[in-house]
């Protein structure tokens, strides 16, 4: 790749897909809202990450990016996160903060936030990765799809895209941080809560060979998935509360504050009756949408496999 240019309004680094522009403040770039995957609707709508378009120019890097849709935090988390940032269709973003775009060989590391896998995102405010770029590390925070785009189980679509779109951006980083001043082979991944629950099934799934050296789990655990006869549970249920039959098409009609109000509906009902004969593992991991032990990407528990 060309080497990062010094710009007038910033600094420009040259990624697979075009070239972004980023801008320097205190003695750190920062490189906003880049897409790392094509905007998942439409007819990429419960579906695997896709490629993100090309684009010809700068394109600015200056703003954090649209977020998956999604409902706000409750207090007091909003009180000490903040926004997760305005929800949208191109909500497949990184974020990325460097002391030195135009240094070589820098560590990396690679933020996956928490938030019962139903909020958060790369743009919280706690999340700004300039304290890392200022003692010397490349610092990538992420968006993945939630809930029930990222975790439904569909009898017609493949499971676990949350996870999909985490190993996307973990592939983006490997083609393209060296462009930021990283080195792709010195790459630690970690996360909190649900990031790390997402982090010990990266660790335990094939797919992410190569794509990271270590990995950092703040206050998380190897067995929050869960069985293929709970995701069906859990879907029907949702798609009852739509009232919509079990497949993509007709979830993918919902319109989408609708789909993120039942989230929240549903979600509520299984705190007030956390009953375990109805809810199988959500009972106890409190979390309706989580991954999902498929056969194909989680053969077993993340803590049985590691």
């Amino acid at each position: 790749m060309p080497p990062v240019r010094p710009d007038l309004a910033g600094v420009v680094a040259q990624t697979r897909a075009g070239e972004v522009e980023g801008l320097i403040s205190e003695g750190v770039t920062a490189f906003k809202g880049i897409p790392y995957a094509a905007p998942p609707f439409g007819s990429n709508r419960f579906r695997p990450p896709q490629p993100p378009k090309s684009w010809i120019g700068v394109r600015p890097a200056h703003e954090y990016g649209v977020v998956p849709p999604q409902s706000p935090y409750p207090e007091p988390f909003r009180h000490m996160l903040g926004d997760a940032g305005t929800a949208g269709e191109d909500c497949l973003n990184l974020n990325v903060w460097t002391p030195d775009p135009g240094a070589h060989g820098l560590p990396v590391v690679v933020w996956i936030h928490g938030g019962a896998f139903l909020r958060g995102s790369g743009a919280i405010p706690v999340y700004d990765g300039s304290r890392f770029a200022r003692d010397g590390v490349v610092c990538v925070t992420i968006n993945y799809r939630l809930g029930a785009e990222g975790f439904l189980w569909l009898d017609d679509r493949i499971s676990n895209l949350g996870l999909l779109d985490q190993l996307a951006a973990l592939g983006w980083v490997q083609e393209n941080i060296s462009a930021f001043g990283g080195d792709p082979g010195n790459v630690t991944v970690f996360g909190e809560s649900a990031g790390a629950f997402s982090v010990a099934s990266l660790i335990a799934i094939r797919e992410s060979s190569g794509l990271f050296r270590r990995a950092i789990l703040q206050s998380g655990a190897g067995h929050h998935v869960i069985s293929t006869s709970t995701a069906k549970r859990i879907s029907a249920m949702f798609c009852e509360l739509l009232g919509v039959p079990q497949n993509a098409a007709a979830v993918a009609a919902i319109p989408l504050d609708r789909f993120v109000e039942a989230q929240a509906e549903l979600d509520l009902e299984r705190a007030k009756n956390p009953e375990p004969g109805r809810w199988g593992e959500v009972a106890v991991n409190g979390m309706l949408f989580e991954p999902v032990i498929d056969g194909e990407m989680l053969g077993a528990r993340p803590i049985d496999s590691i």
